[in-house]
Order: C-alpha cells, then structure tokens, then sequence
C-alpha cells in the first residue's frame, strides 16, 4: 500500500499505491470539490503529469447526488480522471457559514446550501457516501475546531473527532479503498499530541494532520506538525491538509510529511499571481503589457512554451476566460514540478541544499 523508497534525515520518497495505481510521494493534489478542478479539464491533469487529486464527498452527496455518480460506475468514470482520487468526508464544511453547521456528539447537522434540505452527516453516512463514490483514498469525518477556539472547545472537538474515526473505521467495508484518519487539537500541544497518539493507534492506512493553516502562524503550524508526526505511523502516509504555499510545503516534506491538497495555487492564478523559480509574478502589473518573455523561463508547461507574459496579462485585465485557465495550468504545473524535484533530491540526498536554494528564489 505504501512503501518508503528513500530517506533523507526525515524526508521520504516513497511510492503510495491505490486501486488506480501508484503515487509517487511527495505529491500535491487539486482540488476538485465537485469533481472539475476550477478552468482545467482532466486532460490537462494527465497531460499536466497530476497523479492525484481530491473531491469533497458531502458537496458531491448534495449534488449531484450519490445515485448518479453510482450508476456512472464511480467518480473516476462520471469525471473521466483515470489517476487516484481522494474524497474529503466534509468536515471542513462545519467553518463554511452556508452550511450552517451545528455539531453534535452523533455528527454534524447542516442545511445544504442548494436546496435548503437539513440533513445529519454521521460516520457511518460519510462512509457510505464515500464508498458510494468509489475514491481511491476516503477520509474519515472529523470535528475541525475553528481558529481560536478556546481550549475547552477544542478538547470537545477531538473527543468527537476519536469518537467518530472508530466508527469510520467500524463502517468502512471497501477494502480496495483505502481510509485515512485525521489528528485534530487546533494550536494546543498537549491536545494536539493527544490526538496524533489517539488517531495514529488506529488501524488507518494513512494520517492526515488536520485543522491546520487556517488562521494560525507558520511557526504555529511546523510546531503542531513535528508534534504530532512522532505519533504518526512511519510505515503508512502523512498527509497535511489544506496547505499549497511551496515555502509551507518544503518545510513540512523536511519534516517527513508525503502529501497535501490547497486551492492555493488556482485561487492564485485567478488573481493573477503567477509562481516561478524565482518567486510570485503578479501578471496583471503594467510592467508585462510589453514583456514577450514566457512566464518562467525554466518552465516546460504548454503555457510557458507558448504564450507570453503581455498575452497573459491582456487577457487576464480583459477577464477572459482562457487567461485564467492558462494561469491556473501553469501554477498547477508548477506545484506538480516542484514535488517531482523534491522528490529527486532526496532520493539523491540532497534535499537540505534543494530546499535551501528554492528558498533564496522563491520569495
């Protein structure tokens, strides 16, 4: 299922295989809450090189519902993506206001925002929503406590959160899917240890660190990683959620975590911030109106061998469509790019010097 190829101090490569073949770790994942990834169709994931990406169960559950993607034989099939495919179990659906969420000890009632319709999200429901779907990696449901909760909140939140992946993993019958398991505690050590230890005791086939990046410092959040990690498996992966800052997600592979999924990159390309080898560029400033140079130089993606900075930035102060689209491709090449290098220098052993020289470019 999962198999270390090389260490480097804490860093891994490794190779995690799903029913839709093997990943190379480290890897990024999309997003694609409802199963498209915002301006990108799953030719351009493939061609793009993307081995994984990952959709939200519960979003996917309200609409189109379960039964159709069912009948289409599985989300691979009803989007087309041949490559792994993780479902979000909707947890972090309790933040979103739309939704709103009331937690309980049975699990999480909510009113769908399309139809106004309650309905109550219960481990064993997001099991069956997620085996339903048939994705490659299902999540189990989790209670995400929000940024400056008080600690008394967040001890509730990882009491439900133990609770409820027992139960996931009581309901959970695909044994072609796999099952992750996520650690909660929000900034609070000895919480955040609690649950890592909790959670990472279970019989999961990866770990996910959640609950964080949403509001807390860095050095917050590599404090609750190296916290928690020792707690983690070394045999199975880790998984960090909702993080896609490069500078973020180096310092987290140095730690020895193998995954993660952000709309960072895309919600960046559609505001015109570009990443390159030598750091953000913000498309739209006057600056490029006569720039015919490719985004990145040392960039092979389809959009850098083929249009220029002032197309790019013509397009993207006009609002059109295929500017966005060429952005979020090259962004999304860019992450993909920049976990296949990790992945190089530690098999080389030299992923200290990798991450020290993208550091002093990247700003």
């Amino acid at each position: 299922m999962f198999k270390i190829i090389t260490k480097d101090k804490e860093a891994r490569a490794g190779i995690l295989k799903t029913r839709h073949g093997k990943v190379q770790t480290p890897f990024f994942m999309p997003v694609a809450t409802k199963t498209a990834v915002k301006f990108l169709d799953p030719r351009d994931l493939e061609e793009i090189g993307i081995q994984a990406i990952i959709s939200n169960a519960l979003v996917l559950f309200l609409r189109p519902g379960t039964k159709i993607i069912k009948k289409a034989g599985g989300i691979h099939k009803f989007m087309n993506f041949h490559n792994t495919i993780f479902t979000d179990s909707g947890g972090f659906q309790k933040i979103r206001e739309s939704f709103k969420p009331i937690i309980i000890d049975q699990g999480v009632r909510f009113k769908s925002p399309f139809d106004g319709k309650q309905h109550l999200l219960t481990p064993k429901l997001a099991m069956q929503i997620q085996q339903d779907l048939k994705s490659d990696v299902a999540m189990a449901i989790d209670d995400m406590p929000l940024h400056g909760n008080s600690k008394e909140e967040v001890a509730k939140s990882i009491k439900r959160t133990h609770d409820w992946a027992v139960q996931c993993l009581k309901y959970h019958k695909d044994k072609k899917q796999l099952l992750f398991g996520i650690a909660q505690g929000g900034i609070f050590k000895d919480l955040r240890e609690e649950s890592a230890r909790f959670i990472g005791n279970l019989n999961f086939d990866g770990f996910a660190f959640g609950g964080l990046a949403i509001g807390e410092t860095s050095k917050e959040t590599y404090e609750m990683i190296n916290l928690s990690i020792r707690y983690f498996p070394e045999n199975k992966p880790r998984y960090l959620m909702g993080v896609g800052n490069p500078i973020q997600m180096l310092n987290a592979i140095e730690a020895g975590v193998d995954c993660f999924d952000s709309t960072f990159p895309t919600q960046n390309a559609r505001h015109s911030t570009l990443f390159t080898s030598k750091g953000k560029l913000i498309i739209k400033r006057s600056k490029y109106a006569n720039d015919l140079k490719p985004v990145d130089e040392n960039c092979s993606c389809y959009v850098c061998k083929n249009y220029t900075r002032a197309h790019l930035r013509h397009l993207m102060k006009l609002g059109e469509a295929n500017g966005m689209r060429y952005c979020t491709y090259h962004n999304i090449y860019f992450m993909n790019s920049l976990m296949k290098q990790a992945a190089k220098a530690i098999k080389e052993h030299k992923f200290s010097k990798f991450k020290k020289d993208f550091l002093k470019k990247f700003k």
